[in-house]
């Protein structure tokens, strides 16, 4: 078998392990800061700054988690086309 397209298929496999996992993993984030916004409207006791904090680090979170999945897209792409370019 060729050796490159034992590569190509080594990429696509880890690729598709990459989303996968990724995808699971942007489901339970979203599950639990769906459960945790409803503790907090119920919660008189946690105050809106408090809110606001966690608000804003699951906002910061969720950039990072963007910026994380579109840096291994980009990487995936590239070492896609590089193996490519070696016909």
């Amino acid at each position: 078998m060729d050796p490159k397209l034992i590569a190509k298929q080594m990429i696509v496999f880890n690729k598709t392990a990459f989303d996968n996992n990724f995808r699971a993993m942007q489901a339970l984030q979203e599950q639990t800061e769906g459960l945790v916004n409803k503790f907090w409207d119920k919660s008189p006791m946690f105050p809106e700054e408090g809110k606001k904090v966690i608000s804003d680090w699951m906002t910061a979170y969720k950039k990072g988690c963007k910026d994380f999945k579109r840096v291994m897209d980009d990487n995936f792409k590239k070492v896609e086309d590089f193996f490519e370019e070696k016909k």
